[in-house]
């Protein structure tokens, strides 16, 4: 059996490199927000708590429009 037999087909393993591609852009937002100071979170209009309770929340939380 060759090691090309063995793999996903490519459209399926594109699919789920997006998926994660976005999971982990989520993580990352999640911690640039947190890292963000307090004018800064002021001129987007989001609290230190709001930015905290966010950035508490694992990568795989994210809404499902994120996720297809």
């Amino acid at each position: 059996m060759s090691m090309l037999s063995t793999q996903l087909p490519l459209s399926r393993s594109r699919r789920q490199g997006g998926r994660i591609a976005r999971l982990f852009s989520v993580w990352r937002q999640r911690r640039a927000l947190e890292r963000l100071d307090d004018a800064a979170l002021e001129d987007i209009g989001v609290s230190r708590e709001a930015a905290r309770a966010e950035a508490a929340r694992p990568f795989w939380d994210a809404p499902e429009t994120w996720r297809d």
